[in-house]
């Protein structure tokens, strides 16, 4: 398997320069693996997308600025002019991601208690799952399966099918 890094050179999985890639930037009390897993990722695991507006909707509802990280989302898009939560309107639909990947949105995100960890400092804000559960029926984004295999790139345009 080859990986693309974020500086756009491509390393094979085994290749220890990766690892010394993707480890730039930790300080001493963290440290970064890489586990050999015999499953595959080709399977019927869902890919997750999150909107940058739905992060911002929740972190105005919470009154605080949220990390996107903390919702773990594969696939952040931004969907501007759209508003938070209006990609729930792709259930049921299709979107292409960038020139060839494709997915079907199968189902709106439930949350769980993860949500409330500060990435950074891992502080939990029960709260935002509080928000969360009541003003959003307890979901947030989406998940999807995917159809087409491709590659997908920051800034890659997202395209509803149907």
């Amino acid at each position: 398997m080859d990986i693309e890094t974020p500086s756009r050179e491509v390393l094979t999985i085994d290749d220890p320069a990766l690892l010394e890639n993707l480890s730039g930037g930790l300080d001493a009390t963290h440290a970064l693996s890489l586990l050999r897993s015999d499953r595959s990722f080709t399977d019927c695991r869902p890919v997750s997308l999150f909107s940058i507006q739905t992060v911002r909707q929740i972190g105005d509802e919470v009154g605080v600025a949220l990390d996107k990280r903390r919702f773990r989302a594969n696939i952040y898009a931004d969907l501007t002019p759209m508003s938070g939560f209006a990609e729930n309107t792709f259930v049921a639909r299709r979107l292409q991601i960038g020139s060839k990947a494709v997915i079907a949105v199968t189902d709106r995100d439930p949350r769980c208690k993860m949500i409330t960890l500060d990435p950074n400092t891992m502080h939990a804000s029960p709260e935002i799952l509080r928000t969360v559960r009541d003003n959003h029926e307890g979901k947030a984004g989406l998940y999807g399966a995917v159809l087409v295999e491709g590659t997908v790139r920051p800034g890659d345009e997202i395209r509803l099918l149907d």
